[in-house]
């Protein structure tokens, strides 16, 4: 008979108060959940496991051989447990995620040789060729379940977050393979491998994962790539080969943020503009040489944009502390408004009509107007109705879509009101595709949603990858390129029109 039974069900009775206090409490949002109850969650589960097999093994009055059965089984289980499955780091919930060590790898590849695909266009860089996530010239089917979408290749690739640049028949990321990034060329029509560069660097986090984050950017002829530990490079876009590469918190100071470096290069006037920790820099596209640098603006995971403001075009930085204002030939800081906490600033700002810019972050900060004027910034509103984690937000028709940690809303910009709220996509992305919205779930899913202020009006739907996906798609023409940190896929979208 058991001796002192009564730690181990005041142990259980604790659990169950504990878990019912961390996912019963109110909480705002999706953010409520990340932050006060995954981790929470994890650490009395954890905690009380420990201290049922101290109470079993010392306390309990068991018998020897029974204590170390239950001893040698716990040890065997975990043991068996991490045999079977890698930790393959989390959700945007911070929810941890395992999978089968021995899934094999997907290898549809196309074996049709090279050609050009009709109707195929340009996608040079981050979030398309304005960096605004919207395409234009192509209008997609509204029903796939007639005319689904053709899968045209499957491959499998490094690690990162990285998303694909396209340029005529190329298709450009960045990849972590063992102790090198590789920037990679793939050839669109078929993932043919065509050249890939090599460079000694890592960046890996149990959280966020392993790799390069940050998207390619194709312009004129070249890749200018930044990796995960600030090495930018500068390659050959028809040969691959190093043009020049500098390091960036070598040339600034700084240091490799927490969750790695994941802006994309910014080309502007000769210029390539990237967040170098505690600076925003500029070198010399033709050479490498660094022409600015402004300290103490600690750009953040955001990649920094051009805009004309208050009939003055500069670049707009996100900061870990700030919003910022940027001259291009210089760099001076034009404006600056603080931006409160000290959670990671991912989203990209969104520049409205009328010289305002939108900025969210996620982790509780929510959202924020400013009105950019010769004279200054003016805060028009701010709101928690919009926590833009990792995905950037789209303006269509007056009116801003975003998720909303994780849940897509429609806000009124004029006074920050949320007009509806509905679609649990996870920490996705957005494409505006002419006049649909085109939503890359967290976990797979396609979903294609007709903009409107009045309701969600979700059209069709269909799975690329049974993954988690954190990369960032393209859609070059009627082509779109998925990719996660284990494969990449090409789909043909159904048109119904196009001017490609």
């Amino acid at each position: 008979m058991l001796k002192h039974l009564w730690p181990p069900v005041a142990v259980i009775a604790a659990v169950f108060a504990l878990l019912a206090f961390i996912w019963l409490a109110p909480g705002e949002s999706a953010t409520s959940m990340q932050e006060a109850r995954v981790i929470p969650t994890a650490v009395v589960l954890v905690v009380a496991s420990l201290v049922l097999l101290v109470w079993a093994t010392l306390f309990s009055g068991l018998p020897r051989r029974t204590r170390h059965v239950i001893v040698g089984g716990f040890f065997v289980v975990v043991a068996a447990f991490f045999m079977m499955f890698r930790f393959r780091g989390v959700s945007g919930d911070l929810v941890p995620q395992f999978e089968p060590r021995f899934r094999s790898a997907s290898t549809d590849l196309n074996e049709v040789s090279s050609y050009l695909l009709p109707g195929a266009a340009d996608y040079p860089q981050f979030l398309g060729a304005d960096r605004t996530a919207h395409v234009e010239g192509v209008r997609l089917a509204r029903d796939w379940s007639v005319e689904p979408p053709k899968l045209l290749w499957r491959r499998p690739v490094g690690r990162g977050w990285s998303g694909f640049a396209v340029s005529g028949g190329a298709a450009v990321t960045h990849e972590q393979h063992s102790a090198e990034e590789r920037v990679v060329r793939y050839e669109l029509s078929t993932g043919r491998v065509e050249w890939a560069s090599r460079e000694v660097a890592h960046f890996s986090n149990p959280i966020s994962g392993e790799g390069p984050q940050a998207t390619p950017t194709i312009d004129a002829g070249r890749v200018y790539a930044m990796g995960g530990t600030g090495l930018l490079t500068v390659l050959d876009l028809d040969s691959g080969e190093l043009v020049w590469k500098r390091d960036v918190f070598q040339d600034s100071g700084g240091h490799v943020p927490t969750w790695g470096n994941s802006d994309s290069p910014l080309l502007v006037d000769e210029l390539v503009i990237v967040g170098a920790g505690s600076a925003l820099s500029a070198y010399r596209a033709d050479d490498g040489e660094l022409a600015w640098s402004v300290r103490g603006v600690s750009p953040a995971y955001a990649s920094p944009l051009v805009a004309t403001l208050a009939g003055v075009r500069q670049i707009v930085s996100f900061n870990m502390g700030s919003l910022t204002g940027h001259d291009p030939e210089e760099g001076s800081v034009l404006w600056e408004v603080d931006w409160p906490g000290q959670q990671p600033n991912v989203a990209q700002p969104l520049i409205l009509p009328g010289d305002r810019v939108l900025a969210s972050a996620g982790y509780g900060a929510g959202a924020r107007l400013f009105h950019i004027t010769e004279d200054g910034v003016e805060l028009l509103w701010e709101s928690l109705r919009l926590k833009a984690k990792f995905a950037h937000f789209i303006y269509y028709e007056g009116y801003v879509y975003g998720l909303d940690d994780g849940i897509l809303v429609c806000l009124d910009p004029d006074n920050g009101r949320r007009k509806w709220k509905g679609g649990r996509y996870g920490h996705g992305q957005l494409l505006l595709v002419d006049d649909l919205l085109l939503v890359q779930g967290e976990y797979g899913d396609i979903i294609l949603i007709e903009p409107s202020p009045e309701e969600l009006r979700e059209l069709t739907l269909f799975t690329v990858m049974d993954a988690k996906i954190w990369n960032t798609p393209a859609l070059a023409g009627r082509y779109l390129l998925v990719r996660n940190d284990a494969e990449a896929a090409l789909f043909e979208m159904p048109v119904v029109a196009s001017d490609l």
